[in-house]
């Protein structure tokens, strides 16, 4: 049972963190920090928070041992919000985040604190849909979903368990990762096909000379890019936070595109059919591993 659990953002992912723990009776109070005095009224009538704060400053004096803090801002804006933590953390409260690139957050903390302070524990929920706004907030996103948490030597053992029991009482599954291989595969399986996704689209609205071009879509094109739906400036912060990783991905998949554009040119069948079928084998393994590796990655 967490005190006090304060959500500084309720988007999809800390809107859902905070109604499901509600639902589950996780939280003495839940305190959510916004910037509009009109989505703390919704919150509040949805049933996503017990009370709101414009401002964390608001908050900060209250909160001690036993009382958790969940960042679930923008990838870029989390350094602001920890500046502002200082005197949570300094009197053990319990500090998680839910942004989808770790280094970079790992980074902030170090030049807020020094280091990442014990009772930080880093943290991304895979799960997630093209939905955005506290209007989205569901209690059981992170239900049979996974959560990566990714601690450092420093973290404490109590803190960890903290927030990986809060995480499983959400009904998600926890495990642990080191950072670099977090945002490396991130980086593959996630923020490289939203970066298509977003690409694609833009290619087909603004570049291709057919205002029809969307009527006669199909399906295919509808499930493929369904994820460029999602939030424009939260993904702008994870492609620029975590650049390297993606970048590296799109390099592999602008080679691997290319060769597939040779063998249409130049008519090789062969290259072609290995290709695709190599791909239908792999995305049937892929579902044949489980629904935990579903939803989208916020």
């Amino acid at each position: 049972m967490i005190n006090k659990l304060v959500v500084v953002g309720l988007g999809l992912i800390g809107g859902s963190f905070s109604k499901g723990a509600g639902v589950r009776g996780l939280a003495k109070e839940r305190i959510g920090v916004v910037r509009r005095a009109q989505t703390a009224q919704q919150a509040i009538e949805l049933g996503v928070i017990d009370r709101a704060c414009l401002n964390l400053d608001e908050i900060i004096a209250e909160l001690g041992e036993g009382d958790m803090v969940f960042i679930a801002v923008p990838t870029l804006s989390v350094e602001s919000v920890l500046e502002k933590l200082k005197p949570c953390l300094a009197r053990g409260v319990t500090v998680t985040d839910g942004a989808s690139v770790k280094g970079s957050v790992a980074e902030a903390a170090r030049r807020v604190f020094g280091d990442i302070p014990t009772n930080l524990v880093l943290g991304h929920p895979i799960a997630g849909s093209e939905k955005s706004g506290v209007c989205a907030a569901n209690p059981d996103l992170y239900l049979n979903h996974r959560v990566i948490l990714t601690p450092v030597d420093s973290t404490s053992v109590s803190s960890m368990q903290c927030v990986t029991q809060l995480w499983q009482a959400l009904g998600a599954e926890v495990i642990n990762m080191p950072i670099a291989e977090h945002d490396q595969v991130l980086g593959a399986t996630s923020h490289l096909p939203h970066a298509i996704a977003y690409s694609l689209v833009d290619t087909l609205a603004h570049d291709l000379d057919n205002p029809n071009i969307f009527r006669y879509a199909a399906g295919g094109f509808r499930d493929f890019t369904r994820i460029a739906s999602s939030d424009p400036r939260m993904w702008h912060d994870i492609m620029r936070a975590n650049k390297d990783a993606v970048t590296a991905s799109l390099e592999l998949f602008m080679d691997n595109l290319q060769r597939l554009k040779t063998a249409i040119e130049t008519d090789d069948g062969d290259y072609l059919l290995a290709t695709f079928a190599r791909a239908k084998e792999a995305r049937d393994l892929y579902t044949q591993l489980g629904s935990t590796n579903s939803g989208d990655e916020p």
